[in-house]
């Protein structure tokens, strides 16, 4: 097929008159066999690469995706077309995926989208050996690397299939960030004779500012001030969970139009607030990087940094996501030097200590283990522990196996030392790009060069499209009108703490204020661990108010309080003001009759929630049945133990049991 030829059934299936020369290029590779790494910018079309040649071939190609808006979004579009598409993930019901798994090996279907995280699941991969397949395809392909910004364990195991692939099997990777040793490194993985295409990288379309800043008011109250002015709708990136609620909020407070949206969302509501983007239904949406990749929204028209990334890297590919329609957009950076803790602490957290190395190698010489057990015996979260199983089962010292539907994990007898170099050798390349960050932010040149002169893409052009190189500085301007209104929304916001489930009758609560906000986590911890007495009236205050915002004038029938680990009466003391000034009965029955340790000690869910349960009682049965209780407690966590003593005290028969607490920590909330 020539490309005159393929351009005709490009017009008759996809609607589209012609392809870019590199989409040719790249088309015309897989059509002969090849195997092909694209390096083209978001926006470029790099998905066309794989779909029209899946319609040509007779199998069905899969691609492999980390990103399940996406796969959704260009499933639905597919089957538009009449190109027979389905996906297969997580928020799917296993039977929906088994029978997509069916249908596809039944011939069924051209394209199917899957998770990484699939290569380790035996349905698959039983089914997979009986598909007819025609090409495979690894989407955002950086993540294969180490060397890559956004390195995913479960991605090793699609080139462990590549590997197995005939030399003449069509593969394509593809990616929009890729800096050169990160192009050698999947290019190699790919396999010898990969043709590597890459295009340039900028975009003349993008307005690009940073903004000085000294602290999160001056932030918001520049946000507050300025989002209004912004043509069309945009995304405000910030760096945790707890600060999409907040800027949201914030928003709110000032009756501008946004949505909060992070990872720890449900499925339903994630979807929605996508779906909410695409329409143009708020200014703006407030997210941490969970969202962004795979929308196909094409009139994005400002991001808005309120944290700046690891990394350059990280960087471009956040604020790709705008303006691929070719129109202006404003893309915006705020910079407080005092902010690189928060990178740093990603960057930590990404590799594991070599600690956790040898407790799991420890683990697994005395016996078989599945992740779950590792997790306990290890105390360490699922994110890490998949990092290091992926590291372990790379330098061959464990090995998986397979026992019944369960996977375990063995100790190789004679299996080589972990060797950590590398390791070390990535922390220290993740820390030299962070100082490439701050350079971006501090340079004095163009900034689009900046970029792509990072990422590798040296062709020459005219950039001048940042505050560098003609564009207007932007500054902040703190005035005593917008220091009221900050005050305002600070002295009346209250975190909701989320804790409904189906298994109690919880009700969500509220906390008068986050850990950190002002001197509410420093005169907590005074009380709590440095022998500071009793909670003051400030605090007793912001609760009490909390209390009314949440819940109006509703009344409990009754007022308990979390029995202490380590605080003794400090937490008794301050539920005992909290009732009398409410004007609820309280009572001293609920007890913990077995030992506990502190909750801050375990690193994963599992130990939380092992660690507090069934250690509660309460003396007098007859006093809960049929009650409506306010549960009191200082500081909201994982939420482990309000959801232990909701679950005993509903099995008990409380009628309803609703949280009241002091503050909730974002100590867990370095997520997406």
């Amino acid at each position: 097929m020539n490309r005159e030829e393929a351009e005709i059934r490009l017009r008759e299936v996809f609607k589209l008159e012609k392809f870019y020369d590199e989409q040719w290029q790249t088309i015309e590779e897989l059509l002969k066999g090849k195997r092909v790494l694209l390096i083209e910018k978001t926006g470029f079309g790099k998905s066309l690469c794989f779909q029209f040649p899946a319609i040509v071939y007779d199998g069905v190609t899969i691609i492999f995706s980390p990103l399940i808006a996406l796969m959704r979004d260009q499933v639905k579009k597919l089957n538009s077309l009449g190109i027979r598409a389905g996906c297969i993930i997580s928020e799917q019901a296993e039977e929906e995926n088994t029978q997509i798994i069916k249908d596809a090996k039944e011939g069924k279907y051209k394209i199917l989208y899957i998770a990484p995280e699939r290569m380790e699941n035996d349905e698959w991969i039983a089914a997979v050996k009986d598909m007819n397949l025609s090409m495979v395809v690894v989407d955002e392909a950086h993540c294969i690397s180490i060397w890559g910004h956004d390195f995913r364990p479960a991605f090793k195991r699609i080139i462990n299939l590549v590997k197995l692939l005939p030399k003449d099997f069509p593969i394509l990777a593809t990616t929009a960030t890729a800096t050169k040793r990160v192009e050698e490194d999947v290019a190699k993985q790919i396999g010898e004779g990969i043709k590597v295409i890459r295009g340039n990288l900028i975009r003349d379309n993008f307005k690009l500012f940073v903004i000085r800043v000294e602290s999160e008011d001056e932030k918001l109250i520049w946000l507050g001030k300025n989002i209004d002015k912004f043509p069309g709708t945009g995304i405000i990136y910030t760096g945790t969970r707890v600060n999409t609620e907040i800027y949201s909020k914030w928003f709110e407070h000032l009756k501008i139009s946004a949505v909060g949206y992070n990872g720890g969302l449900d499925a339903a509501t994630r979807v929605e607030i996508e779906n909410g983007l695409m329409n143009n239904r708020w200014k703006c949406v407030v997210s941490t990087n969970a969202l962004g990749m795979g929308i196909d929204k094409p009139d994005i028209r400002f991001i808005i940094h309120t944290q700046f990334p690891q990394s350059p890297i990280h960087y471009y590919q956040e604020i790709g996501r705008a303006g691929r329609d070719g129109k202006t957009t404003y893309i915006i950076l705020f910079y407080n030097p005092a902010d690189r803790d928060l990178p740093e602490a990603f960057i930590e957290s990404g590799r594991p200590s070599i600690i956790k190395y040898f407790k799991v190698i420890d683990a697994v010489k005395n016996e078989m283990h599945g992740e779950k057990e590792l997790m306990k015996i290890v105390n360490i979260k699922q994110t890490q522990l998949r990092v290091i199983k992926a590291d372990l089962l790379e330098q061959k010292i464990i090995r998986e196996v397979s026992i019944g539907r369960s996977k375990k994990f063995e100790y190789i007898a004679n299996a080589p030392e972990l060797d950590y170099s590398l390791f070390e050798e990535c922390k220290k390349l993740r820390m030299e790009d962070l100082e490439n960050m701050i350079e971006y932010m501090e340079t004095k040149d163009s900034r689009m060069k900046f970029l792509c002169d990072y990422l590798g893409d040296n062709y020459e052009h005219t950039k001048s499209n940042c505050d560098n190189t003609g564009e207007k500085k932007l500054k902040v301007t703190v005035t005593p009108e917008w220091t009221d209104k900050l005050k305002e929304f600070r002295d009346n916001y209250f975190p909701t703490l989320e804790v409904e489930n189906s298994r109690s009758n919880l009700k969500n609560g509220v906390a008068g204020s986050f850990y950190g906000a002002s001197n509410v986590g420093r005169t907590i911890h005074r009380c709590k661990y440095a022998h500071g007495g009793d909670y003051p009236e400030f605090l007793i205050n912001k609760t009490i108010k909390a209390y009314r915002h949440k819940f109006a004038d509703k009344k409990f029938d009754l007022v308990l309080y979390i029995p202490p680990t380590v605080s003794g009466d400090l937490v008794r003391n301050f539920a005992v003001t909290i009732a009398k000034r409410l004007g609820f009965k309280i009572s001293h029955n609920l007890i913990k009759h077995k030992k506990t340790k502190e909750q801050k000690m375990y690193e994963n869910g599992y130990l939380k929630s092992e660690n507090v349960k069934d250690s509660f009682e309460y003396r007098i049965l007859k006093e809960i049945k049929g009650k409506k209780i306010l549960l009191i407690d200082d500081i909201y966590d994982s939420g482990a133990t309000i959801k232990e003593i909701g679950r005993y005290l509903t099995k008990e028969g409380a009628l309803e049991v609703a949280p009241l607490v002091i503050a909730k920590t974002v100590g867990g909330d370095i997520a997406c």
